[in-house]
């Protein structure tokens, strides 16, 4: 398919998807969500796809929301184009595969947001990362106010919503916001060699882990070791574990 605001490029069986509105810097508008959506599900028809980078085009990743389309919006609409993003982060968060933000500059406001429903997230010393929303008179929209303690902790998350303070990279990476911090020149290619890396495992796997581990945070531990055994016992009854098994076993690569 053909987008008007994002790139998908497919290399050996990673994806990468490229926010493309550079002029606005990637900001978030109603018509690049829907391209986020469509984007997927065109993804999940894909065979042989084990990992998605998500990244942008030129100094943004994605500088924030379109705020020319916001501003003359009322409560109730102001409801709706929210929940139209968290139900697109939502559903990035959720995806069956596992996704790593390749954050290549500013990722400010929706961007973080953005960034923090992937799973994974490689910044370049250009990144920087903030939720400037009070200084519109505004909260974060699109899942800003729960993933981003969920991740960093109670108070970082305050400092950063209550400031609206931004932070570069290496902050980012000491409060756990990203996961590591290369070049610029270094940040796709150190994203794919991760991508690529997480590729090799079992795809199934992969997918578990993501999945429980989602689900688990949402509820208590108990319940959430339950389910860990319950999916674990799953397992070996795929023909994927008895292969990462034997070839263990026999000091070979596994044949996925």
């Amino acid at each position: 398919m053909e987008y008007n605001t994002l790139k998908l490029e497919v290399t050996n069986n990673i994806v990468v998807l490229t926010t493309n509105r550079p002029q606005a810097m990637n900001a978030l508008s109603s018509e690049l969500f829907k391209d986020i959506n469509d984007a997927l599900t065109e993804i999940e028809s894909m065979e042989g796809i084990y990992a998605l980078i998500v990244t942008g085009e030129g100094k943004a990743f994605v500088a924030g929301a379109d705020i020319s389309e916001m501003s003359d919006m009322n409560s109730i609409r102001g409801s709706q184009y929210s929940k139209f993003g968290q139900d697109t982060f939502n559903r990035l968060s959720n995806f069956k595969l596992p996704v790593i933000a390749a954050v290549n500059g500013f990722a400010l406001g929706g961007g973080c947001e953005f960034a923090l429903a992937c799973d994974i997230r490689i910044a370049s010393t250009y990144a920087r990362f903030g939720q400037p929303e009070v200084n519109l008179g505004l909260i974060p929209g699109f899942c800003g106010t729960q993933r981003l303690p969920r991740l960093i902790g109670l108070s970082n998350a305050l400092y950063l919503l209550m400031t609206a303070d931004m932070i570069d990279a290496s902050e980012a990476l000491r409060i756990g916001l990203v996961q590591k911090v290369v070049a610029p020149e270094e940040l796709m290619s150190e994203a794919m060699a991760l991508a690529t890396k997480i590729a090799s495992k079992g795809p199934i796997a992969v997918r578990k882990v993501k999945e429980v581990t989602m689900k688990g945070m949402l509820t208590d531990y108990y319940s959430a070791c339950e389910l860990e055994s319950e999916e674990f016992g799953n397992l070996f009854d795929n023909q994927e574990s008895h292969e990462g098994m034997n070839a263990f076993l026999e000091k070979r690569k596994p044949d996925w």
